[in-house]
C-alpha cells in the first residue's frame, strides 16, 4: 500500500472513535533525528492532533499516557535495532496502530501493523524522496490533509516530484566545497555544528552520526537560537564551527549567529545555507520543510566522506559499535 492509503485506511478505523488523534515518532539515532522534519510539520501545521517524537528507549521506559487507540506510531530503523523493535511492541500493547519504516526486515517489520520501505541517504543509488525523513514527513502530511485538510499539499507533492534532482544538483555544486573545507579540518579535535528550526536534526545527525560516530571526532551539537545563552564564549579564532543556514521562517536566527561568527571567529567558520542548495526551487510555501532533506543527505555524502578522506579516517570502522555488548 501507498502512504496516503494507509493513512485513509487508518483512519477510516478509527473513525467510530473519534479518528487520528495522536501520533509519535519512535527511533533511535541518527533514524530519530531523520523524524524530525515530520514532528517539525505537525507542530506548525496541524490544529488538533498531538504529536510528539521519542528516542526508542525513552520511550519504552516512560511511554505518555496519552498513546492509546487513536494514535499513530511511526517507528524507524534501518536494521531492526533492538530497542526500537522493543518500541513498537510497546506502542502496539498501548492500542497505536503501528507503521514501520525500515530498510532490512526485521522484527520492527514483524510486529507493526504496516511497513514501508525507505531507501537510505548514504548511498548514490538512493532516491531522496523515498528516505526515512522524506517518508516519514510524507506520512506527517498524510495524516493532517486527511484529518484536516492541508492547504499546500499540492505544493508539497511537487516538491518530492524533484526532490532528488535537487539534490543531485546540491552534491555536485558541494563536493568541491567540501574537499576544501575539510583539507582545513583533518586536523581538528572539536568541529561544533550549529543549525536551528526545520534544520536542526540535519545538524544533530551530522554531529552524531558522521562526525563523531563514523570518525570518532568529538562534536557538540549547538541551536542558533540558544547560541547566544552560553555556548557563544568558546569562540575564538581557532575553533571550528560549521553552521547551518536555513530557509524559512527561522532563517533571522540563523543570520544573527552569521554575522556573529564572522565578527569573532576564524578561517575555520563554515557556512552552508539552504539558498546555496537550490532550496528555493520549491515552492516557498512549502520550502522550509525539505530544509532536512536536503542539508541531511549532502552532509552525509559529500562533508562527511571528504573529510574521512582528508583525515584518513575510514567512515565504515567502529571502536564499539557492532563490536561489544551494549
Amino acid at each position: 500500500m501507498e502512504i496516503r492509503e494507509i493513512i485513509e485506511k487508518i483512519a477510516k478505523d478509527k473513525e467510530a472513535s473519534g479518528g487520528i488523534k495522536s501520533v509519535v515518532w519512535l527511533a533511535a539515532g541518527g533514524s530519530n533525528g531523520g523524524n524530525y522534519p515530520a514532528q517539525y510539520f505537525m507542530d506548525r501545521e496541524s490544529k488538533t492532533i498531538r504529536s510528539q517524537m521519542f528516542t526508542s528507549n525513552e520511550f519504552v521506559y516512560a511511554a505518555p499516557r496519552f498513546v492509546d487507540g487513536n494514535t499513530v506510531a511511526v517507528v524507524t530503523s534501518m536494521r531492526g535495532t533492538p530497542e526500537t523493535c522493543v518500541a513498537a511492541q510497546v506502542a502496539k500493547d498501548l492500542g497505536a496502530t503501528t507503521i514501520g519504516l525500515y530498510v532490512q526486515e526485521s522484527l520492527l517489520t514483524e510486529t507493526c501493523d504496516y511497513n514501508v520501505r525507505y531507501d537510505s541517504i548514504m548511498f548514490d543509488e538512493s532516491d531522496q524522496s523515498r528516505t526515512n525523513a522524506a517518508l516519514g514527513m510524507r506520512i506527517a502530511i498524510d495524516i493532517v490533509d486527511v484529518m484536516e485538510g492541508y492547504e499546500h499539499y499540492g505544493d508539497a507533492m511537487s516538491a518530492y516530484d524533484i526532490l532528488d534532482k535537487v539534490y543531485n544538483d546540491a552534491k555536485s555544486y558541494c563536493m568541491p566545497l567540501a574537499e576544501k573545507w575539510a583539507k582545513k579540518n583533518k586536523e581538528e579535535h572539536v568541529i561544533t555544528v550549529m543549525a536551528s528550526g526545520p534544520a536542526y536534526a540535519a545538524g544533530y545527525i551530522f554531529s552524531i552520526c558522521n562526525i563523531m560516530e563514523m570518525l570518532q571526532i568529538q562534536s557538540p551539537t549547538i541551536n542558533c537560537c540558544e547560541f547566544f545563552h552560553g555556548p557563544f564564549e568558546v569562540l575564538d579564532k581557532n575553533e571550528s564551527f560549521f553552521l547551518l543556514v536555513s530557509e524559512g521562517r527561522t532563517r533571522r536566527a540563523d543570520e544573527r549567529a552569521v554575522r556573529f561568527l564572522k565578527e569573532y571567529g576564524g578561517e575555520k567558520v563554515y557556512i552552508l545555507d539552504a539558498k546555496e542548495l537550490g532550496i528555493n526551487r520549491f515552492k516557498d510555501s512549502v520550502a522550509e520543510y525539505f530544509n532536512h532533506m536536503l542539508f541531511s543527505p549532502i552532509l552525509n555524502n559529500t562533508y562527511m566522506k571528504q573529510l574521512s578522506a582528508a583525515a584518513k579516517i575510514d567512515y565504515m570502522t567502529r571502536r564499539y559499535m557492532w563490536k561489544v555488548q551494549y
